[in-house]
């Protein structure tokens, strides 16, 4: 690449195009990213000089050299194809002789409900009420952490989950036991959401191009989040300075260590309690498509796998071991 141009110029253009598709602050610092570093790979060669034969060194650099995990090299697939097709308007072709990473195919780690009692116990405040809802609901850590107060439904039981992983939409099902916590929840939240008010920074980040569609919107108290950070910040899209959701990552390190306190050994996340809902559902008899219905996903040999953490479990096959021992005792 021309050290006098510089990246800036290039990947300013590359974040403008991915703002006009409004993808999510995630995907756009994702891809720039690993342009950045596709870049610097091939000695900062600008990638209108590259092409096919280039991306396919990159991405075998990072299996090969790197290991990094399949959804990682398809990630950094995804950000390239976007780079030529949208930026570049070059789209690729056929992307010759990439080393694929593997793939494991292994087993979700999964809790029994003692453990789960065990982690949500030792969480406190809404670290608690979010590790409910993941185990309660299903629900992916970003889904809850994205959840606005105009989608927890409690008459009907329900929450509803917007723009989820695909761009999809759902409904899933919000345990009973939540609501007066939530409840109280959110009278605390409304004590922050109108001193905000009164201060003149309580908008909220709107999807899309809502805020101009409903210039009121982002300041209702619908709108707000349900799990609103301590502190305001400043969008590094808009430069407004407004009240954003929680951190993830605080809720991530709140798992780990309950599940640590308590003891357990299985490697423990925010996903192991999606995955132990999904495993205990069906233990209850729950009909397959309806448990895909409350994960979302796309096709049913994805919840698939709980079946078959059910079907090789302990109470799979009975042990010829007991029958041993037996014949040796008489």
């Amino acid at each position: 690449m021309d050290r006098r141009r510089g990246f800036s110029p290039f990947l300013d253009s590359l974040r403008e195009t991915i703002r006009i598709r409004h993808y999510s602050i995630r995907t756009e610092e994702a891809y720039v990213g690993w342009v950045k570093r596709f870049i610097l790979y091939h000695h900062k060669r600008h990638p209108t000089d590259m092409a096919e034969t280039e991306v396919a060194a990159f991405l075998s650099h990072l299996a090969v050299d790197l290991v990094v995990a399949p959804a990682t090299q398809n990630q950094a697939l995804s950000a390239l194809s976007f780079l030529y097709k949208a930026v570049l308007a070059r789209p690729l072709g056929t992307v010759p002789g990439i080393v694929r990473a593997k793939r494991p195919r292994g087993l979700p780690t999964v809790l029994d409900q003692e453990e789960v009692g065990l982690i949500l116990s030792r969480l406190k405040g809404y670290h608690w009420l979010i590790g409910c809802l993941l185990y309660g609901s299903g629900l992916r850590l970003m889904e809850c952490v994205r959840l606005r107060v105009k989608d927890v439904d409690f008459g009907h039981a329900a929450l509803f989950i917007r723009n989820a992983k695909g761009g999809k939409d759902r409904i899933v099902t919000l345990p009973g036991e939540l609501n007066v916590p939530l409840e109280r929840h959110f009278a605390s939240c409304r004590t922050i959401f109108e001193r905000d008010q009164s201060d003149g920074r309580a908008k909220v980040y709107l999807p899309y191009a809502l805020e101009r569609k409903y210039p009121g919107a982002a300041m209702m108290w619908g709108w707000q989040y349900v799990f609103p950070a301590s502190g305001v910040s400043r969008d590094p899209r808009s430069e407004s300075v407004r009240r954003h959701h929680i951190n993830e990552s605080a809720v991530q390190r709140a798992i780990r260590n309950a599940a640590r306190d308590a003891g357990i050994d299985k490697p423990t996340s925010c996903h192991t309690l999606r995955h132990s809902f999904a495993t205990h559902l069906l233990e209850r008899g729950m009909d397959i498509r309806t448990v895909q219905e409350q994960l979302g996903h796309t096709d049913v040999r994805t919840t698939q796998i709980y079946t078959h953490v059910l079907e090789r479990g302990g109470m799979a096959v009975k042990s010829p071991l007991g029958d041993a021992l037996r014949s040796f005792e008489t």
